[in-house]
């Protein structure tokens, strides 16, 4: 096998691993069927991780300022409606050109939680959405765990299931792990029963989870929302400049025998 060869076949087999190679494990996961583009969701998605997960997990790569001009946000709006922080060492309101960081410092963290929470600003590169869409859709009950809870996902995970309020609590009815994969640690297609229901129901609450893969999606890589609109225009700037550059060629070789 010469090297090229060999180069098209370690690309093969890269794209052909399973995408649980770069999730961390073996677990089931869901489509999360997000839209990048979907302006509504993403702005519904910000507001979800406003609420519900920047109390301890931060975004300290994104701007709120950044943000507003992606999702279609005034300044006034995000100022209102999505800062809630001051900054620590002037104690004033967070400006909107900060970075979208939180207030719990890390030694409280420790304390409360054995570690602190993670950023959550490359998420959704390093994990992808289908990990981040199951994951918000497969906590379960579970009372060996200091808050109740465990996910099938991310086993022994330590944090609480902070949107419980809105789907209720859930009991795990696992199912015999398919062949090939260890029942130890994750489970195969688990299959869950509602003993506590929440406020929403089961539909409403996966559009919930959606928007907020949508928006952790964006936050990893906010570049995404134009880069395929720039490719267009890369190659069709490259087809123009093919046909010059080919006239061109002509021109110069025409007198060459």
């Amino acid at each position: 096998m010469n090297i090229k060869q060999t180069i098209i076949a370690f690309a093969f087999a890269a794209v052909a691993l399973p995408l649980s190679a770069f999730a961390g494990g073996s677990a089931h996961l869901q489509s999360a069927n997000i839209d990048l583009h979907d302006k509504d969701s993403l702005q519904r998605g910000a507001k979800y991780y406003i609420n519900y997960c920047m109390a301890c997990h931060s975004l300290k790569f994104s701007r709120y300022n950044r943000m507003a001009e992606d999702l279609g946000l005034t300044e006034d709006e995000v100022k209102e409606n999505l800062i809630f922080t001051r900054d620590p060492k002037k104690d004033k309101p967070t400006k909107i050109g900060s970075l979208m960081e939180n207030a719990l410092d890390h030694e409280s963290a420790a304390k409360w939680f054995g570690t602190p929470p993670p950023d959550l600003s490359l998420v959704g590169r390093s994990r992808g959405a289908d990990w981040i869409y199951t994951y918000l859709n497969s906590f379960y009950k579970d009372d060996s765990r200091p808050f109740g809870v465990n996910n099938t996902v991310f086993p022994n995970v330590g944090m609480p299931h902070v949107l419980m309020g809105l789907q209720g609590l859930q009991k795990l009815e696992e199912e015999p792990a398919t062949e090939g994969e260890s029942k130890e640690g994750h489970h195969a297609a688990p299959k869950f029963v509602m003993e506590r229901t929440g406020v929403m129901t089961e539909d409403d609450y996966r559009e919930v989870t959606r928007d907020l893969t949508n928006f952790l999606t964006y936050v990893s890589e906010p570049a995404q929302l134009h880069r395929k609109t720039y490719g267009v225009f890369v190659m069709i700037f490259l087809a123009i400049f093919f046909v010059f550059a080919y006239l061109l060629k002509k021109e110069y070789w025409k007198d060459v025998h």
